[in-house]
């Protein structure tokens, strides 16, 4: 068996075997991750073009049936190729290439039970997850802890958002990844109580990026997150047992044979492969067929700006009647609708917006148990016996869509609520947005009726917050490389009122530009986006912005990093069709002249939406270079959009 097994190493190209040393390496060759032992403990080192960008960092799990963790010894290892292709409109681009090369690193402990890692490597992309056995007449067990790190280089800095505390915030509804971000900090002082949320991204000194995230988290499992920084590394971990109000276990129960979501590690000399991955839907497939074809798009919402008062007919009236003057396909109507409208005249109200070509989504408090949120209607989601009886009553007032907010957490318990809104929801053809919720792992994918998650300090906190109005900027230029780069994102921007409230003439004062709101419509990518317009943008923005607007996709085929850097500026190209849109914010203070590589449009005229020096909107015809250069300027907090 040692002869046939050398020989069998010979032959593959992919892999160095060298006793328990064994290297992997993307399908180009410049992308190698060497697992090994030592000691008894699985490690892993990840090399880019000859550069370490992730030194030799722990591997393994313990379990109530045995511990992975140490004292370890390797089985065998096998190794394959994977060349697969797949359709997919709901995230940055319509059809994907996959190929990569796997490794599966067997080990096994003390009491001669087998685990292994295994590792697909593609060529900007690596995917692991830890795949569990039967042993013997064992069928199930309960992973209680990884070990799993990631131990950076010295010269490295750090992007990342805090986890928030359990039971906090409003209503005790934390955490729902809404935080701040750090950025481009000594990784010694991301020391964040309660670790950081995924997705994190490090800058390899001069030598390139890494973005850590995971991927494939549904009922099967827990969703988890990156611990503050200790000892010389991150460490996965899992949920806080404070969370759902102390309720379900803090790691996942599992059947076996079973397995581990996958933790992703996308690589790149340039800013480029982390704004164009799609390694979270690479590896994972859908769950279920989707009942009917859904149709995306734009709708309108007045709780962002006329807030609770709004929820009345009269008021949604108006609403409806905006998204048909803007051919936007949907109404976002929000909380307290149950109460303050009612069902009777609801279904009044949905036949009204039907009339208008105008769907409706309809809001809903996901809350029976977990938390405090007190917003109506309540108890209709969590339970399976109250969710089937109001989702037929959906099903037949012809609503098309839910958003579900308040969830907090991470737990297994709450993961399997996601999943079973999901699929119900299916069921009865019922799109799905959750708010206040979690980072969606794959779910566009897993999941063909989820239209998007909210999971970022979006635009309701512009509303509420001085601090965060001030910030808007900032925030943009990170979400394409950290939060929008693994998974769809519904922002609920494109605010165009000066002042963030009904009346529009004091108050919340919005410190970005109208340029800079169009631009996030492109730079945010959510198959579903309900944009904060007020009718009384009907007849005080510009024309042309309006017009942009109601041609604006919200799918795309394409998208291209054209240039930036988190926290101080972002310009991104995607493609609908054969028509481009390209689109820049500028974070810093002083206007940015950029000079932007553009070679879709070589030699063509576009139009440009800009701010000038007075930092009024504008539109004007200009030709991109034949060498498909183009100089733009950006004033402070403004941003520009290219259509083409």
């Amino acid at each position: 068996m040692r002869i046939i097994f050398v020989v069998c190493c010979m032959l593959i190209n992919t892999a160095l075997y060298s006793q328990n040393k064994i290297t992997v390496s993307s399908p180009n060759g410049l992308l190698e991750v060497k697992v090994s032992m030592d000691d008894g403990i699985s490690m892993y080192s990840v090399n880019y073009k000859g550069i370490v960008m992730l030194e030799n960092s722990p591997l393994g799990l313990l379990t109530n049936e045995g511990d992975f963790t140490s004292n370890l010894s390797f089985v065998d290892a096998s190794t394959d190729e994977i060349n697969n292709h797949y359709t997919q409109d709901k995230i940055k681009t319509s059809f994907v290439k996959y190929q990569a090369n796997t490794l599966t690193y067997t080990v096994k402990n003390e009491e001669g039970k087998q685990i292994a890692f295994h590792f697909q490597v593609s060529d900007h992309d690596i995917a692991f997850r830890y795949e569990l056995p039967k042993w013997g007449d064992t069928r199930a067990t309960v992973v209680e802890r990884e070990v799993t790190g990631f131990r950076f280089p010295s010269a490295t800095t750090a992007f990342l958002s805090s986890m928030m505390k359990p039971m906090t915030g409003f209503a005790r509804t934390a955490p729902s990844y809404e935080s701040g971000y750090v950025t481009d900090v000594a990784l010694e002082s991301t020391t964040a109580e309660y670790g950081y949320v995924f997705p994190g991204l490090f800058k390899i000194g001069e030598n390139g990026w890494v973005l850590l995230s995971e991927t494939g988290v549904g009922s099967n499992y827990n969703g988890s997150h990156l611990s503050s920084f200790k000892d010389g590394l991150y460490t996965i971990e899992y949920p806080q047992m404070e969370q759902n109000n102390g309720f379900g276990s803090t790691g996942a129960q599992i059947g076996l044979p079973g397995f581990t979501p996958w933790r992703t590690i996308t690589v790149g000399k340039t800013l480029k492969p982390i704004v164009e991955t799609t390694i979270p839907f690479d590896v994972v497939e859908p769950l279920y067929e989707a009942s009917q074809a859904y149709q995306y798009g734009k709708g309108s919402w007045s709780w962002i700006v006329w807030q609770d008062n709004s929820m009345n007919y009269e008021d949604q009236v108006k609403y409806i009647d905006l998204a048909a003057a803007m051919d936007f396909e949907y109404i976002l109507i929000d909380a307290w609708w149950d109460e303050r409208i009612g069902y009777e005249k609801m279904e009044k109200l949905i036949n009204y917006a039907n009339s208008k070509d105008v769907d409706v989504f309809l809001w809903y408090n996901s809350n029976g148990t977990a938390n405090d949120a007190f917003q109506t209607p309540l108890n209709k989601m969590n339970t399976s016996f109250a969710r089937k009886k109001e989702m037929k009553w959906l099903k037949e007032a012809g609503v098309k869509g839910l958003k579900v907010d308040f969830f907090g957490g991470d737990k297994q318990e709450t993961m399997r609520l996601y999943e079973d809104i999901l699929v119900d929801a299916n069921d009865h053809g019922l799109m799905v947005i959750f708010h206040g919720t979690t980072l969606p792992r794959g779910w566009e994918r897993m999941y063909p009726n989820f239209v998007g998650s909210e999971a970022v300090l979006a635009s309701e906190m512009l509303i509420f917050s001085q601090g965060v109005r001030e910030k808007e900027a900032f925030y943009a230029s990170l979400h394409p490389f950290i939060r929008n780069a693994v998974c769809s994102m519904e922002f609920g921007g494109i605010l165009l009122n000066k002042f963030l409230n009904r009346g529009n003439k004091q108050g919340q004062e919005r410190l970005t530009t109208d340029s800079f709101q169009l631009a996030t419509g492109v730079l945010f990518q959510n198959p579903v986006q309900m944009f904060g317009l007020t009718p009384n943008n009907l007849s005080d923005v510009p024309v042309f912005e309006l017009d942009l607007l109601r041609k604006l996709p919200t799918t795309w085929d394409e998208t291209v990093f054209i240039d930036g850097y988190p926290g101080k500026y972002s310009v991104l190209a995607r493609r609908s069709g054969k028509h481009w849109y390209i689109a820049g914010v500028n974070a810093e203070n002083t206007a940015k002249t950029l000079k932007i590589d553009l070679p879709m449009l070589k030699g063509q005229e576009v139009s440009l939406y800009n701010d000038d020096k007075e930092i009024q909107p504008t539109l004007q015809t200009v030709k991109v270079g034949k060498n498909g250069e183009l100089t733009v300027t950006v004033q402070p907090r403004g941003g520009f959009v290219l259509t083409h």
